[in-house]
């Protein structure tokens, strides 16, 4: 993982228990496996802990590490350093994703709910007036009550915000090919086409993989689709929506977004998006942040426990699922 990540990931409770668990070097954190040092724990490895910023598993590292036998990483995907070379080796994997999905349907569930409120548009309107009004006749379309929201993949986090959605007087819809029958029922949503998705909703949060099946699937007609003032959230991946359409759309004003993602990662200083008072934009801290890194941590040291008793791993990567991951 990055070097300077390790000491906010890892709490001294956690990092007392992993060296309870294995030998580790806690003072070890490689992010170049070709380093001598790290090369020399490599070749001694049964175990990798890894996090954001973890070197690819090619062919070429594992021939120096004949000893590995599983990869626990204490964040979400695995797609960046996870390569067929270790499916083909028969490396288990673990991961975190289940721990990081938690605060990014938090985020979703927060930002649902207060765009049903028309938050930002009150907010301007308070500010610029600073006196008394009649809100409520002023904001009567306002209000969560029977809001249709659609939610874009049932992954972890997906299943996470309609849980987290479901007590809310909300209508639920969701749009996932993989899902079985009767899955989304049990889910408290209706599965619907992604085209009548975007059409119904009030509120559209995007939580599908980035695949080359899912590239713009948020496509300029869809944008169209929308109802106006219909709020885009996306805390996936920027490359699912097409950027363009959607900017165009913002300025208008005639949608409002949520963006924890977009194409580029950053976008330049001179993008439109920074301040448009119907864009919410933040730099990718829907997931875990801050203190919420230690829970991620946490889930590490559970799946390594598990390991050394002799017990299979709670949350496994298989090959299939590694395939059609973000």
């Amino acid at each position: 993982m990055h070097p300077g990540l390790a000491p906010r990931l890892i709490g001294d409770g956690t990092m007392h228990r992993l060296s309870g668990l294995a030998d580790l070097d806690p003072a070890l954190v490689a992010d170049d496996f070709a380093a001598p040092q790290a090369a020399a724990a490599l070749s001694r490895a049964e175990i990798i802990i890894s996090c954001w910023g973890c070197p690819p598993l090619t062919e070429e590292v594992l021939a120096v590490a004949p000893r590995l036998r599983a990869v626990i990483h204490a964040a979400g995907s695995v797609k960046h350093h996870v390569t067929e070379a270790c499916w083909r080796r028969g490396i288990q994997v673990t991961s975190a994703a289940r721990a990081n999905a938690r605060p990014v349907a938090e985020y979703t569930v927060a930002f649902v709910l207060l765009a049903g409120k028309d938050l930002l548009r009150i907010r301007d309107d308070y500010r610029q007036r600073r006196t008394g009004h009649d809100w409520h006749a002023a904001y009567a379309h306002a209000g969560n009550y029977g809001r249709t929201v659609g939610v874009v993949g049932a992954s972890r986090i997906g299943r996470r915000v309609l849980e987290l959605l479901r007590p809310h007087d909300l209508e639920l819809l969701v749009h996932d090919p993989y899902l079985l029958p009767g899955e989304a029922e049990r889910l408290g949503a209706t599965a619907v086409g992604i085209d009548e998705l975007c059409r119904r909703s009030d509120v559209v949060s995007l939580h599908a993989p980035e695949l080359p099946a899912t590239r713009q699937l948020i496509s300029r007609n869809r944008l169209a689709m929308m109802r106006a003032g219909a709020t885009l959230i996306n805390t996936s991946r920027g490359s699912l929506v097409d950027q363009e359409a959607l900017t165009e759309e913002l300025v208008s004003g005639r949608l409002d977004a949520v963006l924890d993602v977009t194409v580029p990662w950053v976008l330049p200083a001179d993008s439109p998006l920074y301040d448009l008072p119907n864009v919410v934009l933040t730099p990718h801290i829907a997931g875990s942040l801050g203190n919420e890194l230690h829970r991620m941590a946490e889930a590490a040291a559970d799946e390594l426990e598990r390991y050394v008793t002799g017990r299979p791993f709670a949350h496994p990567v298989s090959a299939g699922e590694w395939e059609r991951s973000a």
